[in-house]
């Protein structure tokens, strides 16, 4: 069965990862757990680190319903899960910056000064900056966490998939969530494995990278 031990070996986290399609159902992670992983995972960067990831944790037996309905093809992993992590990425991102620089100051990691210029230099740069361009920003940043997310999935016992298949047009409006702000970028299921999954080729580092 897939590994059920918190692990520290990096080597392990990373090369043992497999995209997990069947779950224990029997494995619940609790809330607190899961609120671990999500503040270990957000340690992820992102540009001028105004962290436009959102996650709504999908775990109960109604949202799991709901969700089933969106699901397409990925109805096992809904149903065997410990959850279904939606990852959205927040259109309005700036609205957090004051929050973000402020609690910087705080903690004595960054001089207040450079939050004033940083600031005053942010909001300029945010009144113009076109949305196509923004929500391009958004979703990179959204996949670099989600990336973490699993990883740090793996280092607390558990195994993650991540699904593309799903009714992207409908899921924000589904949840309560506001559809022009919330893009939504992946559903991350979670739970323990029920199978080993498969491993799976890579090409050469020859086939995809050049040195100049």
């Amino acid at each position: 069965m897939g590994t059920a031990l918190k692990t520290n070996d990096f080597m392990e986290i990373m090369k043992g990862r497999r995209s997990i399609r069947n779950y224990d159902p029997a494995v619940k992670i609790s809330k607190e757990e899961m609120a671990e992983i999500l503040e270990e995972a957000t340690t992820a960067p992102s540009s001028v680190n105004a962290q436009p990831w959102r996650f709504l944790v999908i775990d109960s037996p109604e949202g799991k319903e709901k969700l089933a309905g969106l699901a397409q093809f990925n109805q096992t992993q809904v149903a065997t899960s410990s959850a279904v992590i939606a990852v959205f990425a927040d259109m309005n991102n700036a609205d957090y910056l004051e929050e973000i620089y402020s609690k910087a100051v705080e903690l004595g990691y960054m001089p207040q000064e450079v939050k004033d210029r940083q600031i005053k230099a942010l909001t300029a740069h945010f009144e113009k900056l076109p949305a196509q361009v923004n929500r391009e920003t958004i979703l990179i940043d959204a996949g670099l966490v989600s990336m973490q997310l699993m990883l740090t999935a793996r280092a607390h016992g558990y195994d993650t998939n991540p699904i593309g298949g799903y009714d992207k047009e409908n899921i924000a409006e589904a949840f309560g969530l506001e559809k022009e702000r919330y893009v939504p970028v992946m559903l991350l299921s979670i739970g323990k494995a029920a199978d080993e999954g498969y491993a799976s080729y890579r090409l050469p580092v020859a086939k995809i990278a050049q040195w100049k």
